[in-house]
């Protein structure tokens, strides 16, 4: 008789003894250093820089898009933006809760993540709008004009970031109003 395992039991027989022989492998005695949670050098601050939620993520991610559109691979750049962009508005929102949550309570603490929470959202709207470029390269108005919108309604018309904005809503021929009017006054005439 012939008693052969499938070969689905022999490759899951074989991932186990590998998770286990590592389970048992020596760990680094560095690693292996008991963490005293009352001592003071525990109070400090993590660094971020090596997480992806971080200031420093979103901008690995930013410098990673900008060489894919160098290289002129803008499946990845608009890949890499939109990473960047959700980073950069999931750190602008934690920021401005924390904000709320401080609010009237520490000043200090409420105005620095105040600070945050405007800054990441700087940031988030850069990444839209270089997003809303390269949705342009590539041919596809029908994916940059809502963001080319989201910057409008998040920068104002009036500020830089804006105004590009609007003057690529204007080169794709979605407004037909130029923005800020030439000669001038942006008011309407009455």
């Amino acid at each position: 008789m012939n008693f052969a395992a499938p070969a689905s039991v022999i490759r899951l027989t074989s991932l186990s003894v590998i998770a286990a022989l590592t389970l048992l492998a020596p760990v680094n005695a560095q690693q292996a250093q008991p963490i005293d949670p009352n001592s003071p050098n525990n109070l400090r601050p993590t660094a971020q820089n090596n997480s992806l939620l971080s200031l420093e993520g979103g901008e690995r991610l930013m410098k990673e898009a900008e060489q894919a559109v160098a290289a002129q691979n803008y499946t990845l750049a608009a890949k890499k933006l939109q990473e960047a962009r959700q980073v950069y508005n999931q750190l602008s929102n934690f920021y401005q809760d924390l904000n709320s949550s401080f609010s009237g309570i520490d000043n200090r603490v409420s105005d620095s993540q105040r600070q945050r929470a405007l800054l990441t959202a700087q940031k988030r709207d850069e990444a839209t709008y270089q997003l809303a470029l390269v949705h342009r390269a590539q041919n596809q108005p029908e994916l940059a004009v809502p963001l080319l919108v989201q910057i409008i309604k998040s920068q104002n018309p009036t500020r830089d970031l804006g105004k590009k904005a609007y003057q690529q809503l204007f080169e794709l021929g979605f407004v037909d109003s130029p923005f800020p009017r030439q000669g001038g006054s942006s008011s309407s005439q009455k």
